[in-house]
């Protein structure tokens, strides 16, 4: 197996594992409470979960080039494409995502982890060019980027819901790289150093993702 994919995958399970335990400590009877913005809860844990289903769904296509150099190209190139209609479209497939885990989100969850690993095991160590929002992209890149959805997401879930949660010390790492990446792609590079080192808040509404 390539090892910048073996290195990726296995960052990739470690976030999608805690996923699945801190979803499993949020009783049903509590997802209709607020989640994210306008997301309930069961709408924030569905599109959690789609970083567990668009794994399956991109694997599955394969692209002629590569548009996409890495996972902060990937989110720079899709919060370029992502506004008015678009943003609309991922609010929508949010609450679609949450719907469609039925009666047992659990369970449904869990199967489309158990897709995912499936997935990449049919890689056989291959490390393809496969169709993503972004274009193009090698599955070594794109993984980091669900790697950090699901860390970053987890965190959402906490803090809506008040349970304790601690990401992974590896994907969390990676999702404080990528982040940072992500915002000196984007042209932020100064405003995160200058909030990190105690200068300046961050400016309103800056976000390294769409």
């Amino acid at each position: 197996m390539d090892s910048s994919l073996e290195t990726a995958r296995a960052t990739y399970a470690e976030a999608a594992s805690a996923f699945l335990d801190l979803a499993e400590r949020v009783p049903l009877e509590r997802y209709a409470e607020p989640g994210l913005g306008s997301w309930d809860l069961r709408s924030l844990i569905g599109h959690t979960g789609r970083s567990l289903v668009t794994v399956v769904t991109y694997l599955d296509t394969r692209a002629e080039e590569i548009a996409a150099e890495d996972a902060a190209d990937y989110f720079a190139l899709v919060s370029r494409m992502t506004h008015g209609t678009a943003r609309d479209a991922v609010h929508l497939r949010g609450i679609e995502a949450g719907i469609a885990l039925g009666e047992d989100p659990i369970a449904a969850l869990r199967a489309a982890r158990g897709d995912a690993e499936a997935a990449l095991d049919l890689l056989e160590g291959e490390d393809p060019v496969v169709d993503t929002a972004a274009g193009g992209m090698r599955v070594s890149d794109y993984l980091p980027t669900r790697t950090f959805e699901l860390t970053v997401h987890c965190l959402d879930i906490a803090r809506a819901t008040g349970l304790d949660f601690t990401p992974p010390a590896e994907a969390l790492a990676d999702t404080l790289a990528l982040a940072s990446a992500s915002a000196l792609r984007q042209g932020h590079g100064v405003d995160v150093v200058l909030a990190l080192t105690g200068r300046q808040p961050l400016p309103a509404g800056a976000s390294v993702v769409p």
